[in-house]
């Protein structure tokens, strides 16, 4: 006959509110500046358990009040990862602290608080389809992989911190993103950090090691394939091509003030021109947003910048904020925010406009206008209407460089959303960022990290160029190159290394083997109600 669960010490008793935020909690240090991979196995683990405490119910409580306290635990599990992962957002508030000190509590905590109801969820969806036995692992890994998913996706989507970026962080692990994409890595995560939970089985009276062994094989595989696919050598470099990137570290309550435009320009052509390198930079890369000022229309700055380009056959590569023409009827046209190719006549041969736009920051969302006016808040960045969007990734092309996939700043953390629609397939991803509203905090380690992973996934290297955060070169196997120390002036000069040849599984087939995985998650986690549990 098969013996009664005994269940854990720490859940033969009411957890309260204190447990499931605490374990959420601790699936934040695998993330950046962190990078503890295995903290995601007790946060994990500890939510399978928790779920388990609740399923225990099952024939004392109708099965409605068992999902309102299932989706309690995972909002509270939730809250906690987030609010560990992402309370460096905070920081925001304080670059404008007369205006926006006092909102503080609400960005530190209310962000946290929302994303938690896609973990509440996640446990509610995860109890419809538990079992008594190893398959209620395959349930969870299913809810939370498919929820994560749709966190990614819908109201502009905002997968910051994906479990998946546990192994994403770490090379070898990494290099699985080239087949599944982040999201995969997700799900694979989850499921190799859940299987734990299985030793507290008492299946014929010891634990079921079953799940544990497979988990540590996956780790083994995921580990051995990255070896395997990473060359010994360095990846061959684009000929002809030498890249300047400056980071100039310019605080962010001057980045936007009007008056500090001429100093600002100054800082920019003197980083430019200083230490020159053994051969001179064909290309040079400014961060996102670089002036306080519409470049394409300030003619002595183009001036000053094709003088500094002119001795040579260079280019400009630079973020600036422009605006398009008025529409009939119009006084003004929109703001983009955008990336620009400049000669060295000083004439804007190229540009790129963001597309996928940071709500409240760059503009403000249609659902929250009334209540912003309500509490007399504004968007971060201070530009009339706000920026609006491109309608599509479009292509940009510089000379002397292979087709380029522009990427601004947030764009970089949306996995299959970097290449342009339309054109040749671009050989290298251009990101330029801003990190300076969030100091010498985990915020700009997570974006670096997050950018990287898209030259992993789409095989193609990864150049950024940061105002304050981190600037660095990055091959198509996510190696890191060079890279600036945060909240530093720095100059890196570098040659650009290939692209690979050809696309990766995930950037031709994108999210269908993680469609494929969920739908193996599901029957197996179906599979398992209909087998011998293991509690009676």
């Amino acid at each position: 006959m098969t013996r009664p669960l005994r269940r854990p010490f720490f859940l033969r008793y009411r957890f309260g509110f204190v447990l499931p935020v605490l374990a959420g909690a601790i699936g934040a240090f695998a993330m950046q500046p962190f990078a503890l991979w295995p903290a995601m196995i007790p946060a994990i683990t500890l939510a399978v358990l928790m779920i388990d405490q609740v399923y225990l119910e099952i024939d004392r409580m109708p099965f409605a009040g068992l999902l309102k306290r299932a989706a309690l635990i995972g909002w509270l599990w939730g809250f906690g990862y987030f609010t560990a992962g992402l309370w460096w957002l905070g920081k925001a508030f304080l670059v404008e602290a007369d205006e926006f000190a006092w909102a503080m509590p609400f960005g530190v905590l209310g962000l946290p608080a929302v994303l938690a109801f896609f973990c509440a969820a996640t446990f509610a969806l995860a109890l419809c389809l538990w079992s008594r036995n190893w398959s209620r692992i395959f349930a969870f890994a299913f809810s939370l992989a498919s929820l994560e998913w749709l966190r990614g996706s819908i109201l502009t989507g905002f997968p910051w911190n994906a479990p998946g970026m546990a192994l994403g962080n770490h090379l070898w692990f990494m290099q699985s993103a080239s087949i599944i994409g982040l999201y995969g890595l997700t799900a694979v995560t989850i499921l190799i950090a859940a299987a734990p939970a299985t030793l507290m089985d008492r299946w014929r009276g010891r634990p079921d090691w079953r799940a544990s062994v497979l988990a540590l094989a996956c780790v083994g595989m995921l580990a051995g394939y990255g070896y395997w696919r990473i060359p010994p050598n360095d990846q061959p470099e684009v000929l002809n091509v030498r890249l300047r990137i400056i980071q100039p570290n310019i605080p962010q309550d001057a980045d936007f003030n009007a008056i500090n435009g001429e100093a600002i320009l100054t800082q920019y052509l003197e980083l430019s021109e200083k230490n020159p390198a053994d051969a001179r930079p064909t290309h040079y890369i400014w961060p996102e947003s670089a002036f306080p000022f519409l470049l394409h229309r300030n003619l002595p700055a183009l001036d000053r910048i094709g003088m500094m380009l002119e001795p040579g056959n260079a280019w400009l590569i630079t973020g600036a904020a422009r605006m398009g023409q008025p529409m009939p009827g119009e006084e003004a046209g929109s703001f983009y925010n955008a990336i620009q190719a400049i000669d060295r006549n000083g004439i804007i041969r190229d540009t790129y406009d963001k597309a996928h736009l940071v709500p409240f920051g760059e503009y403000e969302p249609a659902f929250s206008k009334s209540l912003l006016r309500l509490t007399g808040l504004r968007q971060f960045v201070s530009i009339p209407g706000g920026f609006t969007p491109a309608p599509e990734r479009k292509p940009f092309s510089v000379p002397g460089l292979p087709p380029i996939a522009g990427s601004i700043c947030y764009e970089a953390i949306f996995p299959g959303e970097v290449l342009p629609i339309g054109g040749p397939r671009p050989r290298v991803i251009i990101n330029v960022t801003n990190d300076a509203w969030f100091g010498d905090s985990p915020g700009p380690r997570q974006h670096f990290a997050q950018a990287r992973l898209r030259s992993v996934e789409e095989g193609m290297p990864l150049v950024r160029a940061a105002n304050s955060g981190i600037s660095g070169v990055i091959d198509p196997f996510g190696r890191v190159l060079s890279r600036t120390d945060l909240n530093t002036v720095a100059v890196i000069d570098s040659a650009l290394p290939e692209a690979l040849d050809g696309a990766t599984f995930y950037s031709r087939w994108r999210n269908w083997p993680l469609a494929g995985m969920l739908l193996v998650f599901l029957g197996l986690a179906l599979y398992g109600r209909s087998r011998k549990p293991f509690i009676r």
